[in-house]
């Protein structure tokens, strides 16, 4: 069972695909999104698709992340393959996953998300359908008040 609505964010870091040591600031809106794999069809997709949002979590105030037990090297190949420009956590060890109750299975990370903000759990989304899931996700951060996309 992953962590919950109203949940106490856990403090967690981990390298990006650059080899440097990330710590994700919980008190802000923040999505952190765990996948199985780099460079499988399922997770191209969701990375893909968080990239081509990217500008409009941006422009909302909203960090994104991903998760997967891939390591620095694996997350730095794919970044650069698809032209990723947000940070890939590198879980190899399973301590970010385990943080959030996230399962690993053989190595491959079950595919959750969860919206992060004051320091607490806002949603958690589990069995993630890649497809559309980075819009539904911003669609429900604009829902819930978390996020604005009005001009500053």
């Amino acid at each position: 069972m992953t962590l919950d609505d109203g949940d106490d964010a856990p403090a967690v870091a981990a390298q990006n695909q650059h080899g440097e040591t990330v710590e994700p600031d919980f008190e802000e809106p923040t999505v952190l999104y765990f996948y199985p794999r780099d460079d499988t069809p399922g997770c191209t997709v969701e990375a893909k698709q968080f990239d081509k949002e990217l500008e409009s979590y941006r422009d909302a105030d909203v960090a994104v992340y991903g998760v997967s037990t891939d390591d620095v090297d694996s997350h730095e190949a794919f970044a650069d393959k698809y032209d990723l420009d947000f940070d890939l956590l590198a879980d190899p060890d399973g301590e970010v996953a385990a943080a959030f109750d996230v399962d690993v299975d053989e190595g491959y990370t079950a595919r959750t998300t969860f919206v992060l903000a004051h320091g607490e759990v806002q949603a958690a989304y589990e069995g993630v359908d890649p497809d559309g899931h980075a819009r539904e996700v911003l669609g429900d951060l604009l829902d819930e008040g978390l996020a604005s996309l009005d001009p500053q």
